[in-house]
């Protein structure tokens, strides 16, 4: 029976951390007795947990399966704690969120270091991707988009307007010039995001529409890529305002056509539906609200 919890948490902790000798140090015991609770923990499964050589570890299928529950129980755990204790817990334990790579490398990492700090029993794991991840199958607490998403059993809440614009170095206008319309883009150079061909749709001042036609020599699968080639003097790119807020606060980039921008793109938070929002979610959902808000 899986009743011991010092087992149950140590094993988290293994995981979460990638050592027994981290665990061991996290949890202020020796690592002879972190080997003992997860050798007697596997005893009772009956089954390996965890693959050890001398370089790595990581869940075998059966450690993989049992995390799952046991990240489920210990949460449930803590949560009840917390409430008993009249709602005004510690913030604490593994938040797990996805981000997009650019958005996630300039607003949210900032956020989780912070979080990390104030709170000394918070662990945060930033998972950065461009793709949509299932929040259950990738076990993530909250997940940051920019755009309407399209999860429809999530839960979610909006965290800042926003829209993508045309953006360059003055550099690069100086030498290029200063497009006053959507047509006069045209013989401009652009850097892509993508690999697509489609043109850039814009809106712009009383309703009116735009696509703008963008053949470019420079194009890349990194949105860093394309805004370190922007700053360098390279060309347009599109890209959204909270991404390029410093840049264009700084003067390193400059707006193009600042009464044309792409349709409605805002930064969601978004939560499985089926759990509870812990007090970590909650104190990160609204450190983030709180940056986006000072933009």
């Amino acid at each position: 029976m899986l009743d011991d919890l010092n087992e149950l948490r140590t094993f988290q902790r293994i995981l979460a951390l990638g050592s027994l000798s981290a665990a061991a140090r996290e949890m202020d015991v020796s690592l002879a007795v972190v080997s003992k609770r997860l050798a007697t923990l596997e005893r009772r499964v009956g089954a390996r947990l965890v693959n050890r050589t001398t370089r790595s570890l990581s869940a075998t299928a059966e450690g993989e399966a049992l995390r799952l529950h046991v990240d489920r129980v210990l949460e449930a755990l803590d949560e009840a704690e917390e409430r008993l204790a009249g709602g005004q817990g510690a913030v604490r334990g593994l938040l797990r969120v996805s981000a997009p790579i650019a958005f996630g490398r300039i607003h949210v990492a900032p956020v989780a270091a912070e979080l990390v700090e104030r709170h000394a029993g918070l662990d945060i794991e930033l998972k950065l991707n461009d793709r949509l991840v299932d929040l259950t199958e990738g076990r993530i607490d909250v997940a940051v988009r920019i755009g309407p998403p399209r999860d429809s059993a999530a839960v979610m809440r909006k965290l800042a307007d926003n829209r993508r614009i045309l953006v360059a170095s003055p550099a690069y206008l100086n030498r290029a010039g200063r497009p006053r319309t959507p047509e006069e883009t045209a013989g401009h150079a652009f850097l892509r995001y993508d690999d697509s061909a489609q043109p850039w749709r814009l809106e712009g001042p009383d309703g009116a529409t735009a696509e703008i036609e963008t053949p470019c020599r420079l194009r890349a699968d990194s949105g860093n890529v394309i805004n370190d080639w922007a700053l360098a003097g390279h060309g347009i790119m599109l890209r959204s305002q909270v991404d390029v807020a410093a840049e264009l606060a700084g003067g390193r980039l400059e707006q193009v056509l600042a009464d044309w921008q792409s349709g409605p793109a805002p930064v969601y938070a978004l939560f499985p539906s089926a759990r509870h929002l812990s007090p970590r979610v909650r104190v990160f959902v609204e450190a983030l609200a709180e940056r986006l808000a000072g933009l």
